[in-house]
């Protein structure tokens, strides 16, 4: 099993110490990126990614190392702690240069065969827009299945929560990783996500954007191919 750790922050609070408490207990390759000292820039909004190239991102080079890693991974984690009711400032503009890859534009194929997972913490409230945040992301790339866990841990740091809350954080981290390894290598997407995609489908045979059509055309994808099959 091959896993890749995005973290909205550079430091190893109590997000950070859940997310890689979860992949520890999944097992096998891990490969951790924080944000932003792997990845700091704002996109620039030249939407060269949507009519072009990605290739064209003035940022591509850099995203390069982490791009990869999703690619090659089975799982997917991205872990941001709550600030102000949302994701880090990182985590939002690392999420904003892969709008490309949304349903509706061009996404990569191996996301319908991947499972995703959002972490979140906060001392209190926002857990539920901030696992949106992230979510969103994992849903319109296509990742086929997708677990959330937030915990209001009620403290600043990893030391400060409480036995019994590390106790239900071990206990929900285990249940999460034993769900993901019983799915390992045949994963599919259910019925809301291959819906979007017939949607999607539907919109690029009607040839709005030629960068995208072209994307879809390559695969198979307007034709009898689909993503999770192949």
């Amino acid at each position: 099993m091959k896993i890749v750790v995005i973290y909205g922050q550079n430091h190893k609070g109590s997000t950070y110490h859940i997310a890689h408490e979860l992949a520890n207990k999944i097992g096998g390759e891990i490969k951790e990126f924080f944000l932003p000292k792997d990845f700091g820039m704002f996109c620039v909004g030249c939407t060269n990614c949507f009519v072009d190239s990605e290739r064209q991102c003035p940022h591509y080079k850099a995203l390069i190392p982490i791009t990869q890693a999703m690619d090659d991974a089975d799982v997917i984690i991205l872990a941001s702690p709550v600030y102000v009711f949302h994701v880090t400032g990182a985590m939002k503009a690392f999420l904003d240069h892969y709008g490309y890859r949304w349903m509706v534009h061009s996404p990569e194929g191996s996301m319908f065969r991947k499972q995703g997972v959002c972490i979140t913490t906060a001392a209190g409230a926002g857990i539920k827009s901030t696992l949106k945040d992230m979510s969103h992301s994992l849903f319109f790339w296509g990742v086929a299945r997708i677990y959330q866990y937030g915990v209001a841990v009620a403290a600043t740091d990893w030391n400060g929560i409480s036995a019994e809350k590390r106790a239900a954080i071990d206990k929900k981290t285990a249940m999460i990783a034993k769900q993901i390894n019983s799915r390992a290598g045949h994963v599919k997407p259910g019925l809301k996500t291959k819906g979007m995609f017939y949607i999607m489908r539907m919109m690029q045979k009607k040839g709005w954007n030629s960068r995208d059509v072209k994307h879809w055309e390559k695969h198979g994808w307007l034709e009898k191919k689909r993503p999770w099959n192949q």
